[in-house]
């Protein structure tokens, strides 16, 4: 597994990490038998670095990460978890120093630990980011060493940019793949000069970028690729990275012939994404061990082509760009 600098924290880690989203919840049925073996493969295979959220099944995500690395001891990789969606109604002013605090107690105790690696505000309103407050409020908890670093997870590449401004973010979460390709344009180049990290999801536009789903296929009721195509539940933008499901199944097989022998898919499109060096790692989640080990596999994949990385620009400017572009 290669590693990559996390920014100003000086951390190396994996550049494939465990997103733990599906382990939570909002993704079908995942048994907790299943989540432990997915994790445990993938850190076995070298993954350091493991994104959660407190809102992930109600905080299943963490405590099932807090299992493992008892279950497994020695050096704690690097664990990343998010706040604010807690809030209901989800709106700006929920975001103060009461809130957040009660937020992180909660996670310290989810992830049975007295410091947090890395807590990120997670997709606040775009208000948030205009609210220096908010940013003093973190810095306070740095301070009282509730927490070591924090950062944003953004839906839009504006208000990465705007949270890049505040001296205290140390990390973005953003996402960035073959459907989504505008963070390439501005974003990534001012977070490498400010050396942020970069984190990114939706690797996989919610599976699409595996190939394996069709027209026909089907979705658990609790699975948010069922009820969030349009928005419902949350930024419509997290669901198939905001492509509509047609177009963008005839995308996938305008790239199948581009993916080269001894690759899949899923493998095509995390590399794909690791030919930006801005970016600090990828977290594709995974429901099984069988899923973790071909996740971590991409790391060691030669690079694309100029000729594919060219061919899949023009395919997403064709194609993709007119949904997505100038919207996130």
């Amino acid at each position: 597994m290669n590693q990559r600098l996390f920014g100003q924290t000086g951390k190396q880690v994996s550049e494939i990490g465990f997103g733990a989203w599906a382990i939570g919840g909002s993704w079908g049925d995942v048994s907790e038998s299943d989540a432990k073996a997915a994790l445990h493969a993938a850190l076995d295979s070298g993954t350091n670095f493991i994104d959660t959220a407190d809102v992930y099944g109600d905080g299943r995500s963490e405590r099932i990460i807090a299992a493992v690395l008892k279950e497994r001891g020695g050096e704690r990789p690097f664990v990343a978890t998010k706040a604010g969606r807690r809030l209901d109604p989800h709106v700006a002013q929920g975001y103060n120093a009461a809130n957040l605090n009660a937020f992180v107690e909660r996670s310290l105790v989810n992830l049975d630990t007295d410091c947090l690696d890395l807590v990120q505000l997670h997709c606040p309103p775009t208000e948030v980011y205009y609210r220096p407050e908010v940013f003093d409020a973190m810095d306070r908890m740095v301070a009282a060493g509730k927490i070591r670093n924090y950062g944003v997870s953004v839906e839009k590449v504006e208000e990465g940019l705007k949270a890049i401004e505040y001296p205290g973010v140390k990390s973005v979460q953003i996402i960035y793949n073959i459907f989504r390709q505008r963070p390439a344009e501005l974003f990534m180049r001012e977070a490498r000069a400010r050396e942020i990290a970069v984190i990114v999801r939706v690797p996989l536009a919610s599976g699409l970028l595996t190939g394996k789903m069709k027209a026909d296929t089907t979705f658990a009721a609790d699975d948010h690729r069922l009820f969030n195509r349009e928005g419902q539940a949350f930024d419509k933008g997290e669901t198939f990275a905001g492509v509509p499901y047609g177009v963008a199944l005839q995308a996938v097989e305008q790239i199948r012939p581009l993916v080269p022998a001894g690759m899949t898919m899923a493998q095509f499109a995390l590399r794909w994404i690791l030919m930006n060096d801005a970016v600090s790692t990828v977290i594709p989640g995974a429901k099984n061990r069988e899923q973790a080990l071909a996740n971590n596999a991409a790391s060691g994949l030669p690079p694309l082509t100029d000729a594919t990385m060219n061919a899949l620009r023009a395919l997403y400017t064709d194609k993709i760009a007119p949904f997505v572009h100038h919207f996130w």
